[in-house]
């Protein structure tokens, strides 16, 4: 829904623009590094001071129109959200929760809340009640903003549960007609009417608030992936914020202005590094996609210059380019083929660092007029500079595809306790297996059994009422990521895998089952992969399909099908996965090959939790669920009979009974 904005300006704010704009690099750097000691809304207010109207500080696209917010506005909202909570009667120190999508009054409502002194955290629209009310309990939160009504209906469901919730707010009043008598509920306008009735009242009040607070304060907290276990509520400063966005605007080159789109969920670390990190100091523009379907054309539209996003957000544009390629004429297969060739020989002579021939440099060319730039442009990339792809571990062999047609695309590497992406691939210096260099600020070291210790201000402050874990997080001041990996001779890390994850077989080989399932997605006709083979004589797979992909390779072929289960269990589909498995064999060692696997006949799901929220796999959860398909594949039966419970998008739970095969490679 879109609000009344009123926009402003002065010539003291023109007059600190100008200043600003033709500062040195090195007065750019300290007076951002100054930035970097207040809070995140107190930084908030010192950008429109400076910029005000002149520049857009945030942008929505709503019913096919991008909407913008100055920097004027931006500031007025926050204002008038935090006041509104302090007319509701917020105290400092209090927890409010978020459930809402990649839009503006996400900011608004945090922002807004940390100036009062509130401490947020925000979590995932996807979540049923049954995740998302322990959450709001651990934290006995005052208030909630939520999407939707679908998101109030979750609350309302169980609300003798939430007895501390003063306040409901929703943003988007469709469908909240009839529950306007409740008064625990209130709309996003109403808040903010509250907020302007006290702001007459005390005219001082939020300059008061604002300025109360200190940078060593909570700002939020934020879940852990829980792949492991049950989440944990990571606590982050505004100075743990601010320290990582003061890095990397001075390890990449970013410009007032300069786009920026938030593509992942707000409960996720990246997109609250970025947008309440590094384009709030670096006075970006934040953008905010119409829908996920829309995101290619939005991208187009907007033509950011630096995009940051989860690795299935890019395995899966992998996938889309190589199945319409696969259905393109003969000639244009043979072209983009060819093209792709050249970019793949040109990637792995930069990548050593060799001098590229003449011929290729040639050839790279005619490729990125007939090939690379119509690509780039149809996929809303054209203008990128930099694209970064963290959290979960992806294939080389998609970073390498996006780098041979001409994406400056890099693996960068972090996590939720170290404030997010704290590792990153320097320009010229980009190897398809590592994840880069520590970013400047940043400490980061092996312990003596390979786990990847880090130090920075960015470190987060402890989990919240877990001193026990937050004692076990650290080693002699170290936070220990929990993950396996090596240095080489130039610096660069590479991840190995979780350490509690590494697997030996029963000859006592060691692997990482990451370095196999990342390769397998790289078939646009693999969802998701899971290995298994601890103290076993080979390697085994659970293996997804992509249905939307598959799907049409059936159609194309006159194989009838009705659900994701039958297609799964084609014969023909068993056969087109076993050669994709083959594939990615041929460049494993021995030991790492995959011998037999099964097609699952559901997709794993995060409402059955087996996948977080973040699309990690929730490896022991998975391995009971299905020990018994598990064991068939280390036994001589070649099909096994399945009756198992599934549950629907309605959240109404089924049967399934199939007979599914273990295929042999």
């Amino acid at each position: 829904m879109r609000f009344k904005t009123i926009r402003r300006s002065s010539r003291h704010t023109s007059v600190r623009r100008r200043r600003f704009e033709t500062m040195k690099p090195v007065e750019k750097s300290q007076e951002i590094s100054a930035l970097s000691k207040l809070t995140l809304p107190q930084i908030l207010a010192k950008q429109a001071e400076r910029w005000g109207a002149t520049k857009i500080a945030l942008r929505e696209k709503a019913y096919g129109i991008w909407q913008v917010y100055t920097w004027d506005e931006y500031l007025r909202f926050m204002k008038r959200v935090s006041l509104g909570f302090i007319a509701l009667g917020l105290k400092r120190g209090e927890c409010i929760g978020i459930i809402t999508n990649n839009h503006p009054e996400w900011l608004f409502s945090e922002f807004g809340g940390q100036a009062a002194g509130a401490i947020t955290l925000n979590l995932f629209t996807t979540a049923i009640a049954e995740e998302l009310i322990p959450s709001l309990q651990r934290i006995k939160a005052a208030y909630v903003v939520v999407q939707d009504q679908e998101q109030a209906d979750k609350l309302l469901d169980s609300r003798k549960k939430l007895t501390h919730v003063r306040k409901v707010i929703y943003l988007d009043p469709t469908g909240m007609r009839t529950y306007r008598d409740d008064d625990w509920l209130m709309s996003f306008a109403e808040l903010l009417d509250q907020g302007d009735r006290l702001d007459e009242r005390e005219p001082e009040r939020f300059d008061e608030e604002l300025w109360k607070g200190r940078s060593k304060e909570t700002a939020l907290m934020i879940q852990t992936s829980g792949t492991t276990g049950m989440p944990k509520l990571a606590m982050l400063t505004h100075r743990n914020f601010t320290a990582m966005a003061d890095q990397w605007i001075k390890a990449v080159p970013l410009e007032p202005g300069s786009n920026w789109m938030s593509l992942t969920p707000p409960a996720w670390i990246v997109d609250q590094m970025w947008g309440a990190g590094v384009a709030l100091l670096g006075a970006l523009t934040m953008n905010f996609p119409e829908t996920s379907e829309t995101v290619t054309v939005d991208l187009r539209e907007i033509g950011p210059a630096t995009i940051i996003t989860s690795s299935r957000f890019w395995e899966d544009l992998a996938s889309r380019i190589r199945v319409k390629m696969g259905d393109a004429a003969w000639l244009n297969r043979r072209i983009f083929n060819l093209a792709e060739k050249v970019g793949r020989a040109v990637v792995d002579h930069e990548s050593k660092k060799t001098p590229v021939p003449p011929l290729l440099l040639f050839l790279r060319m005619i490729s990125s007029i007939l090939v690379y730039r119509p690509l780039l442009d149809r996929i809303g990339c054209s203008q990128l500079k930099n694209a970064f792809t963290g959290g979960h571990p992806i294939s080389p062999e998609v970073i390498g595809f996006f780098r041979a047609v001409g994406l400056n695309l890099k693996q960068c590497y972090g996590l939720t306790e170290a404030g997010g992406i704290f590792q990153i691939q320097p320009d010229g210096e980009v190897r398809l297996e590592t994840v880069g260099k520590p970013l400047p600020g940043t400490e980061v070291r092996l312990s003596e059994d390979q786990e990847v210790l880090v130090r920075s201000e960015t470190i987060f402050a402890g989990y919240h009422n877990d001193f026990k874990a937050t004692d076990e997080a650290f080693k002699d001041g170290w936070l220990r990521t929990g993950d396996a990996g090596y240095i080489d001779s130039e610096g660069h890390l590479l991840i190995i895998g979780r350490r509690e994850e590494i697997i030996r077989n029963k000859e006592g080989d060691a692997f990482s089952p990451d370095f196999i399932e990342t390769r397998l997605k790289f078939s646009p006709f693999i969802k998701e992969a899971v290995t298994f083979g601890e103290g076993k004589p080979y390697i085994t797979a659970l293996i997804n399909i992509d249905m939307g992909n598959v799907g049409n390779w059936a159609e194309d072929r006159m194989i009838p099908y009705t659900t994701y289960t039958d297609l799964s269990q084609q014969e023909q589909v068993k056969i087109l996965i076993q050669g994709e498995l083959e594939t990615v064999n041929r460049q494993l060692p021995d030991f790492m090959k995959i011998r037999k696997f099964i097609l699952l006949y559901k997709m794993l799901d995060a409402d059955d939790e087996e996948l977080t929220r973040t699309g990690k796999v929730r490896r022991r959860f998975v391995y009971g669920l299905y020990i018994k398909l598990i064991e068939a594949m280390y036994g001589k039966e070649h099909e096994i009979d399945v009756k198992s419970k599934i549950r629907y998008r309605d959240g109404q739970v089924g049967t399934i009974e199939t007979r599914i095969s273990i295929m042999t490679l």
